[in-house]
């Protein structure tokens, strides 16, 4: 196949969807609207995991990049109650099956492994329009225009490619996660730090919860969870870093002083991430010529699933095209008729981890997910310890 392939956004999916296309030599390109790859933050850290995000990297053939940027000890987990007694502590057995990375070293191994030019930074698209025999007329900000034969939105919660496929929009869970970081922790925040351990740490309660990863360099990520209404939200001035961080730390009065750290003390202006998802089970009909991965095709809320769905997504929609060099509606149609089963379970699933981590049992629901999944590991081992 010499037909290019059109990707809109340099997500981790779509990136993933270039790198296997370019290994099979099938030309991609991608258009994505940040100006460059540091134009901002790349978010947190990331447990990949074996059966998806670790099959769509060795498909991509950067398995070994992988483990280069693997956080060891990263995969290590505490839980503690408000007042910052230890209710359980995992450590980490150097043996992680779901070896914690950060989002921003992944993205940047996969930048590395595509041609020059395959990134078109700073091309941000307003319209896509229909030309028939599956083409599609792509404008950008700057007026300029393309047209696609193969046309893949990898572009996330607000898809610009989304509505040729499907009415479904976005809706709001009614949780946010309010971003924030501690810097050189273990010199300047060292109770805070001794609190969150080496991995990831969580603190929940009904509709509320503190949670944070230790990165690389003695960095605190925290993500502050709250079950709130929009207009909550809105009413929150988070271009006031001291009142918006007073407003959120107010919801946790009485807690740990080394818990609440996290939000007063933090050294970047607060960030809502309102958390939206699209409806159970989403799914469309057949369009020639385009299709949808990622975020663009099964958003859900977050449960340590969503960049190992969207790789995987990218490796096999690419995989699907190399298998069927010439009848892309053979390879689009391939690929979506695993798409839509395979997700269906993860929705359940995301609502149930969210659920565990702010239903009304928060938090010994995820206290008994946790315990119980220690001891099917422990069943597991057992035999060999014989």
């Amino acid at each position: 196949m010499t037909t290019p392939v059109t990707i809109i956004g340099a997500g981790l999916g779509g990136l993933t969807l270039a790198r296997v296309l370019h290994v099979h030599g099938i030309p991609a390109t991608v258009h994505e609207a940040d100006p460059s790859a540091e134009s901002r933050t790349q978010g947190g850290q990331l447990d990949i995991h074996e059966q998806d995000g670790q099959r769509a990297l060795a498909d991509a053939g950067l398995t070994d990049e992988f483990r280069a940027i693997i956080h060891e000890g990263g995969d290590a987990a505490r839980m503690l109650d408000q007042h910052g007694a230890l209710l359980l502590d995992i450590p980490s057995d150097g043996t992680a099956v779901r070896p914690e990375v950060l989002r921003g070293d992944l993205r940047r191994i996969l930048l590395d492994s595509l041609p020059e030019g395959t990134v078109r930074w700073g091309s941000k698209v307003t319209d896509i329009r229909p030309l028939g025999d599956g083409r599609h007329e792509l404008t950008f900000t700057d007026g300029s225009t393309e047209s696609s034969d193969i046309l893949v939105g990898a572009d996330g919660a607000w898809s610009r490619v989304r509505p040729l496929l499907s009415d479904a929009r976005p809706v709001y869970t009614g949780t946010t996660f309010v971003e924030t970081y501690l810097h050189d922790v273990d010199e300047r925040h060292p109770a805070t730090a001794a609190l969150v351990g080496r991995g990831a740490m969580y603190a929940l309660a009904p509709g509320k919860g503190i949670v944070a990863h230790r990165e690389a360099g003695g960095i605190l990520h925290t993500y502050v969870q709250l079950n709130r209404s929009a207009e909550w939200i809105a009413a929150t001035d988070f271009t006031d870093t001291a009142a918006a961080s007073a407003r959120i730390a107010a919801e946790f009065d009485g807690w740990a002083p080394h818990l609440t750290a996290l939000i007063t003390d933090g050294e970047t202006a607060p960030v809502a991430r309102m958390i939206h998802t699209l409806p159970d089970g989403h799914r469309w009909d057949r369009v020639p010529g385009v299709t949808l991965l990622g975020d663009a095709a099964h958003l859900m809320p977050p449960s340590g699933d969503g960049a190992n769905l969207a790789m995987f997504d990218g490796a096999e929609l690419g995989k699907a095209i190399a298998r069927h060099p010439d009848d892309v509606e053979a390879a689009l149609a391939a690929y979506e008729k695993e798409l839509f089963p395979r997700n269906e379970a993860f929705y359940a699933d995301a609502h149930e981890i969210l659920d565990l981590c702010l239903g009304e049992r928060a938090p010994q629901s995820l206290l008994d997910f946790f315990s119980g999944h220690l001891e099917r590991q422990d069943e597991a081992v057992a035999p060999s310890r014989r």
